[in-house]
């Protein structure tokens, strides 16, 4: 037992207030002992002799006393005792006390480093677990606290005790309790800055611990980690930066701001204090150049705050190799708008680790998770705009690295890689080095993310330096196997942003590859695709027609159509179905609008050669729709310059007839179909005279009689309609050999299944009986006429209404001819139809007349 003297001393030693750190204990409780521990316990409630008499006395003298005083009494009467308390004492409530007077004794004490051999000892039996680890959290918190004083107190007197404080240390620092590990990265600090000739030893020892701390779930922990860090490789050994920068590079993902704010802190403190930094330039900078892309604010700005110390320094310790760059840096004139251009410190540092920093970062903007991916295309930007021309010795593997990245799944590195980073090749590098290179890579191998690239590289690039490249531009792009490729339209879409940045680039000058880039849109207009691509190329027409100071789209066809029309008719003579050019020919054809006529003997010269019977029946197939299609709007397409009726023959005698001819088969049946329907447009168009519809007549007639009993129902139907046209244009001009072979057919179609097709075949007998009203050819014909008048009164109960009225005018027609036959005829049948209505019609007709005459 202490004597009263004593007492009062230890009284004096315990600080006024409550003390931090310790679980649950007053200082009014620190002389009571615990239940079980030779000391007995007061009733609660009843104040304790001492408290009553023996400290009241010693008020008075609660204040701090000499660091000598302390200093002997601490060392001499109470260190041991309460090292060993604090050691080996099984009561909790005891090592707690003892831990608090020891941190009391030496903040106060003259000479702390008197206590390091008997308290090291202590703190390492009770912190690390072979020697009976110390089971209280708040304990063992208290304890490396304890730590902390002694390093900060005694500095290098700690040295001898280095191994002892990294042991414990390397314990703590992987303790389950969160407050213990925050301390434990605050003694390290304290140890390195203690310590720093003798850290170095003992410093890789800390490194696993710390990087298996640091990415513990909570934030605060993980911060004070890699600020730990941050001192051990600083006073440290450099070789363990290998072992750490990996992990902090993780922490750039970290979702908590504060602590990718202390990795940007200790990275641009490496960069401006680390001993050997000149070796880590190249680990180091795209650590921090990551931070300028943070998404807080205040983390960009000190990322930039340290990278222009970081450059201003160097620039300042390399003054004599930087001296005339630093005399006539001037900036390019046509360098990216809206970006501040980095200090030439910092320009330089990056242009020599470059070469270093690529090889990896290439490999990362490839690596299979997605936030990698990004961070990486965005460090990418940062390096290139910093790097400048110096780009240009990397070329080959930039180039390789933008032509992946570029096709990756997520927009963001997409955006990254070819609307910024290439963009800059094409700002900084030699459009004669870049150009060469990009062309000659797609131009073996055309895959959309070349295109791509490229793309970005003419958006980049300056209107006056781009200029010479225009026509080697243009060739390139209008190139068969390029811009013909492939019907893919993800490679179209981009062949068509290739061209709209030339012509936002270039403007004007554009006119020298005009046509180049006319046929290029063609191209991508003439792919099977959306409308909204289509629509989008005619935008792209109009804007190269527009800075070549035409009025429209059609004015550029208007300018290349004899071009163009030699440019897809090249090789015409092998053509088939799948022939690019064939449907290059349909888009010119089509969307020229009247500009297709001042190259009509060009067109008709391709139908002509390609719709013979011996080509492709597909191929013939497109080509007549296409005809169809034009001639339906003669005047606005083919005929636009009154010259197609000239070349009328050749359409009739090489074109229509020789596909007209029956050919077993269905491909050979829709091309009759289509070839029928063909010259049904070009006689519904109102093109032909009367004249002209008589010599296609004479030379149609029997291959339109023929059509009449095809399968298809278009083919029956236009044929119906096209022989309406010869009844009624040419029917006086008809012999009677010829219209005794004609109506049988026609009459036949009064039985077809096809309502639209019995119709039309009425009409067209309608328009047989006007052509027999010479009295001549109607003597020679009343058999037939006679015949004529049975079948189509059978007709005249067909069970559809609209059937019966057209043969109703039919035989109101035909009645002119031999009106008392006809009334013979009806009065045979008349009780056999359904209904008499339209027979009595039909006899009110006949006699309607002779009512009138009389």
């Amino acid at each position: 037992a202490a004597s009263p003297g004593q007492a009062g001393e230890i009284r004096l030693l315990l600080p006024p207030g409550p003390r931090e750190g310790l679980r649950g204990a007053s200082p009014a409780r620190a002389g009571q002992g615990r239940a079980g521990q030779g000391c007995a316990r007061r009733p609660r409630g009843r104040a304790s002799p001492g408290r009553r008499g023996g400290t009241r006395p010693l008020a008075g003298l609660r204040r701090p006393l000499p660091g000598a005083v302390v200093q002997e009494v601490f060392a001499a009467h109470l260190l041991r005792p309460l090292a060993r308390c604090l050691a080996g004492d099984a009561a909790e409530r005891c090592r707690e006390l003892a831990l608090q007077l020891l941190r009391h004794g030496l903040s106060h004490g003259d000479r702390p480093a008197e206590a390091l051999p008997v308290l090291l000892p202590a703190l390492a039996q009770r912190l690390c677990p072979l020697r009976g680890c110390e089971p209280c959290e708040e304990l063992r918190l208290g304890l490396l606290q304890l730590l902390s004083l002694l390093l900060r107190r005694c500095g290098a007197s700690m040295a001898p005790y280095l191994s002892e404080v990294t042991h414990i240390l390397q314990t703590t620092l992987l303790d389950d309790y969160a407050e213990v590990r925050r301390e434990s990265c605050r003694c390290a600090v304290a140890c390195a800055e203690a310590m720093p000739e003798h850290f170095h030893m003992q410093s890789e020892s800390l490194i696993k611990p710390l990087m298996q701390t640091i990415s513990h779930q909570h934030y605060r922990v993980r911060v004070d980690v890699i600020q730990a860090t941050g001192a051990v490789i600083q006073f440290g050994n450099g070789k363990s930066m290998d072992d750490v920068l990996s992990h902090l590079a993780q922490r750039f993902f970290d979702e908590i701001p504060k602590v990718r704010q202390a990795v940007t802190t200790v990275i641009g403190e490496w960069l401006l204090h680390l001993r050997d930094r000149y070796s880590y330039f190249y680990k180091l900078i795209p650590l921090l150049l990551s931070g300028f892309t943070d998404e807080i604010p205040e983390n960009t700005e000190l990322a930039w705050s340290y990278w222009e110390k970081t450059g201003l320094q160097w620039e300042k310790e390399n003054e004599d190799d930087l001296k005339d760059k630093i005399d006539f840096s001037v900036a390019p004139s046509h360098y990216p708008k809206g970006v501040t251009r980095p200090g030439l410190g910092c320009r330089e540092l990056v242009s020599r680790n470059l070469s270093k920093i690529l090889p990896g970062l290439c490999h990362d903007i490839t690596d299979w998770v997605e936030s990698t991916r990004i961070k990486a295309s965005q460090l990418l930007y940062t390096l290139l705009l910093h790097a400048e021309d110096h780009i240009t010795q990397h070329m080959e593997l930039l180039l390789r690295t933008l032509y992946r990245a570029c096709m990756d799944e997520e927009s963001e590195v997409v955006r990254n890689v070819s609307l910024l980073s290439a963009e800059l090749i094409g700002t900084f590098v030699n459009p004669k080095v870049s150009l060469r290179l990009i062309t000659s890579a797609f131009e073996k191998t055309p895959v959309p993310s070349y295109v791509m690239i490229l793309t970005a590289v003419i958006r980049g690039s300056p209107k006056e330096i781009l200029k010479p490249h225009l026509t080697d531009l243009g060739n390139a792009l209008s190139k068969a196997e390029i811009c013909r490729r492939s019907e893919e339209v993800f490679y179209k879409e981009q062949l068509l942003c290739c061209v709209q940045a030339l012509i936002e680039v270039c403007q004007e000058d554009c006119k020298e590859i005009s046509l180049q880039l006319t046929k290029v849109l063609v191209t991508v207009m003439a792919i099977p695709c959306s409308q909204h691509l289509k629509e989008k190329v005619e935008e792209t027409m109009c804007s190269l027609a527009e800075v070549q100071q035409l009025d429209g789209f059609l004015y550029l066809y208007k300018q290349h159509i004899i071009q163009l029309m030699e440019w897809v008719s090249v090789s015409h003579n092998c053509w088939t179905c799948y022939s690019p050019e064939l449907l290059q020919l349909d888009v010119i054809a089509t969307h020229s609008g009247p500009v297709i006529g001042e190259a009509l003997h060009d067109f008709i010269l391709i139908l002509k050669t390609c719709l013979q019977p011996n080509k492709d029946p597909q191929m013939r197939l497109k080509l007549f729709t296409l005809l169809s299609q034009l001639l339906q709007k003669a005047n606005e397409t083919v005929n636009s310059q009154g010259q197609f009726l000239s070349y009328l023959e050749t359409v009739i005698k090489d074109m229509l007839a020789p596909n007209l001819q029956w050919h077993a088969g269905r491909t050979a049946a829709a091309i009759r179909t289509t070839a029928v329907s063909c010259l049904w447009a070009l006689i519904h168009c109102e093109m032909l005279s009367p004249k002209e519809i008589l010599e296609v007549e004479g030379m149609l007639m029997p291959q339109m009689i023929a059509s009449l009993d095809e399968d298809s129902k278009m083919a029956r139907l236009m044929a119906c309609r096209i022989v309406d046209v010869f009844f009624k244009v040419c029917g006086r001009q008809f012999d009677s050999d010829k219209l005794i072979k004609t109506y049988p057919e026609v009459l036949k179609r009064l039985d077809d299944a096809s309502p639209d097709v019995r119709l039309a075949a009425a009409h067209t007998l309608t328009n047989c009986f006007k052509c027999l009203k010479d009295n001549d050819m109607k003597s020679l014909m009343q058999n037939n006429i006679r015949f004529l008048y049975q079948e189509l009164l059978v007709h005249l109960d067909d069970q559809d209404q609209n059937i019966q009225n057209a043969v109703l005018e039919a035989l109101k027609e035909g009645s002119i001819l031999y009106p008392e036959m006809l009334v013979r005829e009806i009065e045979v049948v008349v009780h056999k139809h359904r209904t008499p209505v339209y027979c009595n019609q039909l006899l009110h007709h006949i006699q309607s007349p002779k009512e009138s005459v009389l």
